[in-house]
């Protein structure tokens, strides 16, 4: 970690009582559903922000969900707090992601996109991972964001731009070029709020699995599989699902609910 980056890190603002509170009710093994409801109802507009996310047609529900209890019955409390700490977290950052070449619009559909695959790939067979995937999913691609603050305040980005087409890997650009890359800053952004080992470990090493902790190498095989999948422009392609697939077969990943999420996220 650079010290320049970690400086920003280090200057981010505490997450909002609400997030800490969501955290609480998740950590506790004797927490319930209505818990979790109870603490998103206090905020009307963290709730608003979660039915609008999960009344995405990217995860290809029929019916409307009207209320977080249904949303909390129909997703889990491990997905819903995955849409609750995208909603806080987001709003903790200033976004300008065009060192990039990306807009903000865009930079919101990537994570979207992410979220949903994994959510459609791994709700049934897979639903005890989602407690780390789904914030995991969502909010992975964070540290683009304290990368290209930094990119734009070292007037690096057209030396950034000619890396990323002369190395055709965006990961492989930022460390070329700020000596970082977005994994390593987003587990770094999660271990400074102090959240559990288990998604820094997992956001740290999703580009090389192997090197997670056992116990959390499956979700991170998965969350580098999804990264593949979908992009940086959140335009998935066949060359995108081709290169996902040869690493469904060598990770002995569910490749039949794959075929099924990945149409539904195109």
């Amino acid at each position: 970690m650079t010290e320049d980056i970690l400086k920003k890190i280090k200057q981010l603002p505490p997450l909002p009582e609400s997030a800490m509170q969501i955290e609480a009710v998740y950590q506790d093994p004797n927490s319930s559903f209505n818990d979790m409801v109870k603490i998103l109802e206090k905020d009307p507009l963290l709730t608003a922000d979660i039915l609008k996310a999960a009344n995405s047609p990217l995860y290809g529900f029929s019916r409307e969900i009207n209320a977080i209890s249904q949303a909390v019955g129909l997703f889990g409390m491990g997905t819903v707090r995955g849409f609750a700490l995208a909603s806080i977290v987001k709003k903790s950052f200033t976004l300008d992601l065009s060192p990039y070449g990306i807009n903000n619009d865009m930079f919101s559909m990537l994570s979207k996109k992410q979220h949903a695959l994994v959510i459609s790939w791994c709700l049934k067979k897979e639903n005890k991972l989602l407690g780390v995937l789904s914030p995991a999913a969502f909010l992975v691609e964070i540290g683009k964001v304290l990368i290209a603050q930094q990119i734009i305040t070292e007037g690096k980005q057209q030396a950034f731009r000619d890396a990323l087409a002369d190395l055709q890997n965006v990961e492989a650009a930022e460390r070329a070029i700020v000596g970082v890359d977005t994994p390593e800053v987003s587990a770094t952004v999660f271990e400074h709020w102090r959240f559990e080992e288990g998604l820094v470990n997992v956001l740290r090493n999703c580009q090389n699995p192997q090197k997670a902790d056992p116990k959390d190498q499956r979700a991170a095989q998965i969350l580098n599989v999804v990264r593949i999948a979908v992009p940086i422009n959140g335009v998935i392609t066949d060359a995108s699902i081709a290169h996902a697939k040869e690493l469904i077969e060598t990770y002995g990943l569910d490749m039949e609910s794959f075929d099924k999420a990945i149409e539904n996220a195109r």
